[in-house]
């Protein structure tokens, strides 16, 4: 446990979704807020994602026109099922993947071995403090980009009615081994989640309509 998380004999809360680690639940990421990524930065080769659970992250990644390899640790009925990331000797050009929330620090060493040209992992802002972090990651192998959401990312189980607003700041942390500067900091510009959120009322007034003939 990182020391810097304990502040006045307590812990601070993660105010995140709780990613699962042995299957039961999970939680897909929102499309746009793949698309704000892909959007925004350029990825040459093929994509690995690595925790694709349904696919969710997957389908909007095929949009890069690259081959999107996908697999996961549990069978959620699309990709590869059984792959463990963080022990597989499998390799891609980018990885580009939201890890389980407790596995990060993992997913950023083990894609750093893995990744020849960048790895993208969609973390929380905050995965910016924590002096283990810093000694073990941020001093020695930095992203290249950080890129943080103007609107905040609601995670919901599958197949929940999609209301309301998350509580926590993500950003994409980007890793560009063809990059040798100095880390940016970067924002995405307001309006993916209000364009994911037309898209759905669109596709629900369409629905609707051909229930009616």
């Amino acid at each position: 446990m990182d020391a810097t998380y304990n502040l006045a004999g307590g812990y601070k809360p993660t105010l995140k979704r709780f990613a699962d680690l042995d299957g039961p639940d999970f939680f897909p990421t929102p499309a746009w807020a793949t698309e704000a990524l892909i959007d925004n930065e350029q990825f040459d080769g093929d994509i690995w994602e690595c925790a694709c659970g349904n696919g969710a992250m997957s389908e909007v990644l095929t949009k890069t026109k690259n081959q999107v390899i996908s697999s996961d640790l549990y069978d959620r009925g699309y990709g590869e099922a059984g792959i463990d990331f963080l022990s597989s000797s499998r390799r891609a050009s980018n990885i580009v993947t939201n890890p389980p929330f407790n596995s990060a620090e993992g997913f950023v060493e083990a894609g750093l071995q893995a990744a020849d040209r960048k790895l993208a992992l969609l973390l929380r802002l905050a995965f910016l403090e924590g002096g283990n972090r810093q000694r073990t990651i941020f001093s020695k192998v930095p992203p290249a980009r950080v890129w943080v959401f103007s609107e905040r990312i609601t995670f919901y189980p599958e197949g929940a009615e999609q209301k309301g607003s998350g509580t926590t700041a993500y950003a994409w942390f980007v890793w560009d081994k063809n990059s040798a500067g100095p880390t940016e900091l970067k924002w995405f510009a307001p309006g993916y989640k209000a364009r994911a959120k037309t898209t759905r009322a669109l596709k629900k007034k369409e629905k609707t309509m051909l229930d009616l003939f």
